[in-house]
């Protein structure tokens, strides 16, 4: 038998109370990120069909990096715009919790992605350019995805198979496999995503 006194109530209070605090923030952390935009990728997927059609046509290299450069902050500002709004409606905060595991899971891909293309720009190997775009971004959606719904992830290794396509087939294909990924596969997705995970 304990002769150890019992611990006064206040500090039983406090225990359960940090307990408490405890459970919640654990569970905030590995909820899941539901505030990825359909629509956002929607708008991405026209940008990014946009900019197939239109860097088919560039004179040069140069140009046709310009558009696509282009049309990828255009669909990143819209793509967090989209984001933004709908982590409001639906009350989920970008700076905590899943969102933000949600960042940091994305952006280590994205920006090997963004340090891969300067390099092979700088070394004259444009054909590498798609094939790499197309899997670093994979590689951060499906990254992303693993704390989100299950379609973002699905759409991330699409993206990677496009990639590692464009990786070895000829130059001629790759307007179509970008167009297919950054176009095609996002229109697809944001629509599935619209329809069935809140817009």
């Amino acid at each position: 038998m304990s002769l150890r006194p019992s611990p006064p109530p206040a500090a039983l209070a406090d225990h359960a109370a940090d307990q408490l605090a405890f459970i919640r923030d654990t569970m905030v952390r590995a909820g899941r990120f539901t505030a990825v935009s359909g629509t956002g990728m929607i708008g991405a997927g026209l940008i990014g069909a946009a900019a197939a059609v239109i860097s088919a046509r560039a004179a040069t290299p140069g140009a046709w990096l310009g558009v696509w450069l282009a049309a990828a902050v255009l669909a990143m500002t819209l793509s967090v715009a989209a984001i933004s709004r709908k982590a409001r409606r639906s009350g989920q905060s970008l700076r905590a919790g899943p969102g933000r595991t949600f960042a940091l899971a994305f952006a280590p891909s994205l920006i090997a992605g963004a340090l891969l293309t300067a390099a092979l720009v700088l070394a004259g190997w444009w054909r590498l350019l798609p094939g790499t775009w197309l899997v670093c971004y994979g590689a951060a959606v499906v990254s992303g995805g693993a704390f989100s719904v299950r379609a973002v992830p699905v759409l991330g290794t699409v993206l990677v198979a496009l990639g590692a396509a464009a990786l070895f087939l000829p130059a001629a294909t790759h307007v179509w496999l970008l167009g297919a990924g950054f176009g095609v596969a996002h229109l697809s997705f944001g629509f599935f995503i619209a329809r069935y995970h809140g817009g």
